[in-house]
């Protein structure tokens, strides 16, 4: 019986650097993910915060009804995505509720490139707000996709993919609408 024991606890001895390596490569794994993840968040965030001020301005001030329809969808569409993106941060009970940011929250999400950004769209009007604005929205789609794209390279997480297989669908219809819209109105 001591020898089988002195067997087994060689053995187990033997193979605790194999596993303390692997629990160590594991560690590292999920650090990484969860960088992957983090960037990923935080990069959609903040170029969905432009998306979502501009929106927000657009539902008011463009003149154009199809470009003002195009606002109202994207300001619900990036409201849902930060709400997600926040939700997917926290523990805790998930709940069915929608909570838009605050105009605060989405202005502090902003760099001093965005904000310069908006307050040269409000200071536009009519038809010169309309072609600003769908440019605007243009370019963040596209730079919105590259950062999709680039998480789904690396992305381990299967709920963040997920929604990061959505969003991206979403992104290239709506560059497609972005793209006749700015057929139309020149």
């Amino acid at each position: 019986m001591n020898r089988r024991t002195m067997l087994s606890v060689a053995a187990a001895a033997a193979t605790l650097p194999v596993l303390l390596s692997s629990t160590a490569s594991f560690a590292q794994t999920a650090k990484a993910a969860g960088d992957a993840e983090k960037k990923h968040a935080d990069e959609t965030k903040k170029v969905g915060s432009l998306s979502l001020a501009t929106s927000r301005v657009a539902a008011e001030k463009a003149s154009d009804p199809m470009v003002k329809e195009f606002a109202k969808w994207e300001t619900a569409e990036q409201e849902t995505i930060a709400d997600i993106l926040k939700s997917m941060e926290m523990d805790g009970k998930a709940e069915g509720a929608l909570k838009p940011p605050s105009d605060s929250e989405v202005q502090a999400m902003l760099d001093a490139e965005g904000k310069a950004s908006l307050e040269k769209l409000k200071a536009a009007s009519g038809a010169a707000f309309d072609k600003a604005y769908v440019a605007s929205q243009l370019e963040g789609h596209k730079k919105l996709l590259a950062i999709q794209e680039d998480y789904l390279k690396v992305g381990q997480v299967r709920e963040h993919l997920s929604v990061t297989k959505l969003a991206r669908g979403q992104i290239k219809e709506h560059i497609d609408h972005l793209d006749m819209l700015k057929s139309k109105i020149g």
